[in-house]
């Protein structure tokens, strides 16, 4: 990922670092105003903020066909991505252009969207292709007709949107990483309502500072309690999270120390995307807000291993260990929700250790308020 250090480098920091029992500490601390996560006029400049960023909004690889489509909401507005004939990936947002009903939920592969309340019917490019009884319509052009499309780009093996305004020249690929390659294929998906604020979600992913109190018999046999090495390019982050058994790569010349084995790269592409790279798999999860106390985490495990029984079988259980470790996190964000209504807070205070937590806060407020507070 542009800005970034290569594997080499960082696992001789991550080797610093346990020598010397030390981890990467942020520049100074930061205070976050709890009123943040409970104005509604705030909340809904996120969701402002999230339809007009170039975002991720479902990996290439969840279109695999002609006529794949997938649907759901980002930043609040129901979307639906679809392959067409010519190959491409649409978006269009997900509302028949007659009385506005929902075309499509979930995921499917069809070779046109039939509306189903009045039949309606649209290609795959979003041509209004057939109007039942058009004569009732006299004077309507077709042509102006079709699906509302919004920008959408296929890159670094994702489909980037932006709803609101035009994406870049290279789709934002410069600031994604280059992880997800044509080999990958969808291994499984969720959508998973949680009881809290998007923000508390996404924080939770950005620090390792919690590892030993909350995910005592899942994680944390098997890493480090805070010891992370922190990395900032702009407002997206990456933070590497060390497996114990980095140990096994200290011999080995640098050049030869491989991340894949020994680590998790959580890259956070702002604002609410999170790519974790895992032995076996790749895991993509939006963070969809519900309301502003309410979010649902939209996840996609994709994997490059062979398709047969053995190997499947490693990343189900790989998946089904970083599933274990994930509901302990949705529990303690449910937590800190509720902590929120106790009025007990004015400030959330974020140590040295969670840096880029506060880099998150420092570009929000950036881009909403135009500054820090």
């Amino acid at each position: 990922m542009p800005g970034f250090a290569d594997d080499a480098t960082v696992l001789q920091r991550i080797f610093d670092h346990i020598d010397n029992r030390t981890t990467d500490r942020a520049a100074g601390t930061w205070r976050e105003p709890v009123a943040s996560y409970t104005d509604p006029a705030r909340f809904a400049a996120e969701l402002t903020l999230m339809r007009r960023s170039p975002t991720p909004f479902c990996p290439s690889a969840a279109l695999p066909e002609t006529g794949a489509w997938l649907a759901r909401r980002a930043g609040g507005t129901p979307l639906l991505a679809v392959r067409g004939a010519d190959g491409r990936v649409r978006v269009f947002r997900n509302a028949c252009r007659h009385r506005g009903a929902l075309l499509a939920e979930g995921t499917g592969c069809d070779r046109a969207f039939v509306c189903r309340y009045h039949g309606w019917t649209y290609g795959l490019d979003g041509t209004l292709r057939h109007i039942p009884h058009a004569d009732g319509f006299p004077g309507l052009d077709p042509t102006t007709h079709g699906l509302a499309p919004v920008a959408a780009a296929e890159r670094c093996g994702m489909v980037i949107v932006a709803q609101d305004g035009e994406l870049p020249t290279d789709g934002g690929a410069a600031a994604l990483p280059e992880l997800i390659g044509p080999q990958h294929r969808i291994h499984a998906f969720s959508d998973t309502p949680v009881e809290a604020n998007w923000k508390v979600l996404a924080e939770g992913f950005l620090e390792g500072y919690h590892i030993r109190t909350t995910h005592r018999d899942t994680f944390y046999p098997r890493q480090y309690d805070n010891l992370t090495v922190v990395e900032l390019a702009g407002c997206n982050s990456r933070i590497a999270f060390p497996y114990r058994s980095i140990e096994k790569q200290r011999a080995l010349p640098p050049q030869q120390r491989r991340a894949g084995p020994a680590l998790t790269y959580v890259h956070h592409l702002f604002p609410n995307v999170m790519l974790a790279t895992f032995p076996t798999n790749l895991v993509l999860i939006a963070i969809e807000p519900a309301g502003i106390d309410r979010s649902r985490l939209v996840t996609w495990t994709l994997t490059d291993r062979p398709a047969e029984p053995a190997a499947q079988g490693e990343v189900d259980h790989a998946r089904d260990f970083v599933n274990a470790g994930a509901a302990e996190d949705r529990a303690v964000v449910a937590a800190i929700q509720q902590g929120i209504a106790s009025g007990a807070n004015e400030y959330f205070e974020y140590g040295l250790f969670e840096g880029a937590i506060a880099n998150f806060h420092r570009a929000l407020h950036r881009a909403i308020d135009g500054g820090s507070p």
